[in-house]
């Protein structure tokens, strides 16, 4: 089996998920690897097949998606040229995690998409939204990167297709500690906007995370460091909070180690609206911008109000079911396994029949 896994690079959520994607999906099958997006602050540890511009939501500095800039930065005739040429018929399987030029090369082509991603689960029937409705969030997220069937990933299971989030091993593996400093990511503010409301609290170690600066400097109580996974995972494990955007990734590793947790959603960004409904119904602070919030911000750093997530390793378990759904005799059998009522019996079919078809797969890889 021959797949084609592509990445929403806008942001670093959907990259560091693929960490954990990618090299699964390369033990099962030949899998290729595109990433389109121009918003991305981190390496990704393996080869890329495919690299092209797509749709890119620029970020600014004042809490917010540039809204003019990312109009601005649209390239329509280069986007179209680019699904046009992605050769999608070549893959025995698609999986999108809401990046567009591969499932907009599905759809012109008819060719099957999977979506993968957090973005499939915001939109679930059970999943909180905030009270006003934003109709061009809506229509964003259903056709940036259109599905023949979407997964998703939200932070509580909402069916058997929306799972619980992707915990990445460097995470999962780690052994939390309080070395009293709060770990601060906010890419949509300025480095001055975010310095003017954390000295507000001197008393207060701040490690901020900053695409904005290229060398490490401090302000007093406050240190800005340049994006890197490896020091934001070292700051992220050992602090006693987190200070972030109403993203996905971040927010549900904060949750999974009992961190404590106060999210600011961006501004112009329906998902992250969405986030926040959901994350202020877990119990999380959740505040509308970062200006004039000393009172919210001081009680919040001298809560105890800790919320802690045991969320399962179960990505392996998703992308067997995938591949599985390829094949409809595959599915047809697995679901009849699945169905048995003597669990040993079902255990040790189970088993066999996902040894066999990981067999296969790789018997098909090394003939590509």
């Amino acid at each position: 089996m021959k797949i084609l896994y592509a990445i929403q690079g806008t942001g670093n959520g959907h990259l560091a998920r693929a960490t954990e994607i990618v090299p699964i999906l390369r033990e099962m099958a030949d899998t290729d690897v595109l990433v389109s997006g121009s918003q991305a602050d981190i390496k990704l540890p393996f080869s890329l097949q495919y690299q092209h511009y797509g749709i890119s939501f620029i970020i600014g500095k004042h809490g917010g998606v540039a809204l003019f800039k990312t109009i601005l930065k649209l390239k329509p005739v280069r986007f179209i040229r680019d699904l046009i040429q992605l050769p999608v018929h070549d893959y025995d399987l698609v999986i999108s995690d809401f990046e567009p030029v591969s499932a907009w090369a599905c759809r012109l082509k008819g060719k099957k998409c999977i979506g993968l991603s957090h973005q499939n689960a915001v939109l679930h029937s059970k999943a909180p939204r905030p009270s006003k409705r934003d109709l061009t969030g809506e229509l964003i997220l259903k056709y940036y990167a259109p599905a023949t069937v979407q997964y998703g990933f939200h932070f509580k299971k909402l069916d058997d297709l929306n799972s619980t989030p992707v915990i990445r091993k460097s995470i999962k593996d780690a052994v939390p500690k309080n070395k009293k400093h709060y770990t601060v990511y906010l890419p949509s503010l300025s480095n001055r906007e975010i310095e003017k409301t954390l000295a507000l609290f001197p008393s207060v170690k701040w490690e901020v995370f900053s695409k904005h600066n290229k060398e490490v400097y401090s302000v007093n109580n406050i240190h800005f460091y340049p994006i890197s996974l490896e020091k934001f995972n070292h700051s992220f494990i050992h602090c006693e909070g987190i200070l972030c955007n109403a993203g996905f990734e971040t927010p549900a590793e904060a949750l999974h180690m009992g961190k404590k947790l106060c999210v600011i959603p961006m501004k112009h960004q329906y998902e992250q609206a969405c986030n926040a409904e959901f994350l202020r119904e877990m119990g999380v602070l959740v505040l509308p911008e970062i200006y004039n919030q000393k009172h919210q911000l001081e009680n919040w750093i001298n809560s105890n109000n800790l919320i802690r997530i045991n969320y399962p390793d179960n990505i392996r378990e998703i992308l067997k079911r995938i591949l599985y759904q390829t094949n409809s005799r595959d599915e047809i059998l697995f679901s009849a396994v699945k169905r048995l009522k003597y669990p040993p019996l079902k255990l040790h079919l189970t088993n066999s029949f996902e040894r066999l078809v990981e067999l296969r797969n790789r018997k098909t890889k090394w003939t590509h």
